[in-house]
């Protein structure tokens, strides 16, 4: 059991350490000043109070998912 552990254990911290970096790339891309300029014209105000209560960052976060999920919203055709 020990030995299935230290075989196992590198190729799992390997795995996981390769998700997370997928996960926090989008947070580390900063925001450009065109895409600021688009959330304050854009933002719900729920969004303005993350953006004053948590910061720019899980504003933005916030933000970019909802316009996400928007554009896979396809409304029916009458």
């Amino acid at each position: 059991m020990v030995a299935l552990s230290v075989i196992l254990f590198p190729p799992l911290l390997i795995a996981f350490l390769l998700v997370m970096e997928r996960v926090e790339e989008p947070l580390r891309r900063p925001a450009g000043p065109r895409e600021v300029n688009e959330f304050l014209s854009t933002a719900t105000p729920g969004e303005v109070d993350t953006l004053a209560q948590s910061g720019i960052r899980r504003a933005l976060f916030r933000w970019r998912r909802r316009r996400r999920n928007r554009g896979s919203d396809n409304p029916p055709l009458v």
